[in-house]
């Protein structure tokens, strides 16, 4: 007889088929970071071209600089985060570069100023700040537990700049030994966090049915504390700092996350009618505040009192300018604009040599950032990191919509930073923090389910590995 092969064993039946691990795409990350960085080299060339008409003496150390940082920082992604979302990170460098490029073209028109070595400076800390984060922190949810501490830090950072002195009208920065430090801008991760974890543990007491008023179902009054604390909070800071944009990003992100922990529609009216009545109250009471709402109302005032363009005015003269492929690289007359035209009125700059399409180009970018928050917030199965994750994508969306509503004259000038683009060390940092958490929750989202033994509580308040049994029900009685 002829011999056969032993027969493979069979598999049970009821055995389901091996799980395929889910595509990493770290090689289409890494081409996407040479492009980033290509983009930014051409653009720093163009602006040495368009104002000496010869290539900057620095553009193979800022080639070679950004290019080094966007590799470590991919080797940490690929080494620790090899399942997150592989548009994060070269997003983060091409806003970034783009940035260095715009306030290396505006620190020719400001002959002394040397904005952009140090901005670049701020970048190599947030890259690392990144790198630490990403390799560091192996489980998002352990931020879950420092909730508490997070909240009192936060505080603390958003009181401290009280004691210090009014730059520009508002007290928001820390200046000691030369160095300003925003310390706002660190405060808003933290009190995301803290917002993320007590939603994550109370999202059940919040979703109580109220009654119903103009076509609206609104929560009971018993569960409004929490949002007229947060309201109140939001309008001290106001007050005491004279700082609109912190007040309000700080309210909009907790009013959004109240939205997506119940998915109430009552919680956003509620928000805006908040906002609304402290916005009117400050900006009737507070001079500084009252300013920039008479500017907002009327940004020609000053042209027509034969003073001449504010700056918001010169901002509007900068889009018109600008048209539709705007005036080019370097060939702008940002200088008009004013002091602020590096950190408040950089979109100007921005939009008057890259026209519409260059703005709309950079709405996408910012739009696609938000968009992979959102992407981890469907894919991660606890709550926590799901809200966190929200949390995190509206902090840009948010900023974004405030500084272009105020730049372009839509709602009054708030003096916030745009994400990685102006100038503010305390910005880029917090921002590279904030793409490098939501790579650690997308690794989480897109990566292979973990074991059971290997998850985490999703339930704050159990502090064990597993969930608590569920009691079980009396016979007779329907659960």
């Amino acid at each position: 007889m002829t011999a056969t092969a032993p027969a493979a064993p069979a598999r049970p039946a009821d055995t389901p088929p091996p799980v395929p691990l889910p595509p990493r795409r770290r090689g289409i990350e890494l081409g996407l970071l040479a492009g980033a960085v290509f983009i930014s080299i051409c653009g720093y060339v163009t602006v040495g071209i368009a104002t000496g008409h010869a290539i900057p003496v620095g553009a193979a150390k800022y080639g070679a600089g950004l290019g080094a940082l966007a590799l470590l920082a991919h080797l940490a992604v690929r080494l620790r985060a090899p399942y997150a979302d592989p548009l994060l990170l070269p997003i983060a460098v091409l806003l970034n570069g783009l940035g260095l490029v715009l306030i290396f073209r505006l620190d020719l028109e400001t002959p002394g100023s040397h904005a952009a070595p140090a901005q670049l400076v701020w970048s190599t800390v947030g890259v690392g700040l990144f790198i630490g984060v990403v390799v560091l922190l192996r489980d998002h949810q352990t931020l879950q537990r420092l909730a508490a501490p997070c909240a009192a830090l936060a505080l603390l950072l958003m009181i401290a700049p009280i004691a210090f002195p009014a730059v520009n009208g508002a007290k928001i920065w820390i200046r000691v030994a030369g160095l300003s430090l925003q310390p706002g801008e660190f405060a808003k991760v933290l009190i995301t966090v803290f917002f993320a974890a007590y939603l994550a543990a109370h999202r059940g007491a919040l979703d109580v049915t109220g009654g119903t008023r103009w076509s609206l179902r609104l929560p009971t009054g018993r569960v409004l504390g929490p949002v007229v604390a947060i309201w109140l909070v939001s309008v001290g800071v106001l007050v005491l700092e004279r700082d609109l944009g912190t007040s309000l990003l700080f309210f909009g992100i907790f009013v959004v996350l109240l939205y997506v922990a119940t998915g109430r529609i009552g919680w956003l009216a509620v928000g805006l009618l908040l906002a609304a009545a402290g916005a009117v109250t400050v900006a009737t009471l507070e001079p500084h505040v009252h300013g920039r709402v008479a500017d907002w109302l009327h940004p020609f005032a000053g042209i027509a009192a034969g003073k001449g363009p504010g700056q918001l005015a010169q901002s509007l003269f900068a889009f018109a300018a600008g048209g539709l492929l705007g005036t080019g690289l370097g060939q702008g007359d940002s200088q008009l604009i004013g002091f602020a035209m590096k950190s408040d009125f950089v979109l100007a700059t921005y939009g008057e040599e890259l026209g519409l399409a260059g703005l709309c180009a950079l709405f996408v970018l910012y739009a696609l950032l938000v968009a992979c928050g959102f992407r981890a917030a469907l894919g991660i199965r606890e709550p926590f990191g799901a809200l966190l994750a929200v949390g995190l994508a509206a902090l840009p969306a948010v900023q974004v919509f405030v500084i272009a509503g105020g730049v372009m004259g839509l709602i009054p000038l708030t003096g916030m930073a745009l994400p990685f683009l102006a100038q503010g060390g305390s910005s880029v940092v917090t921002n590279w923090i904030i793409v490098a958490l939501l790579a650690r929750i997308s690794d989480r989202a897109r990566g292979p389910e973990r074991p059971p033994r290997q998850r985490r509580a999703e339930d704050p308040a159990v502090g064990h590995a597993h969930r608590a049994p569920e009691p079980r029900p009396e016979p007779g009685v329907r659960p």
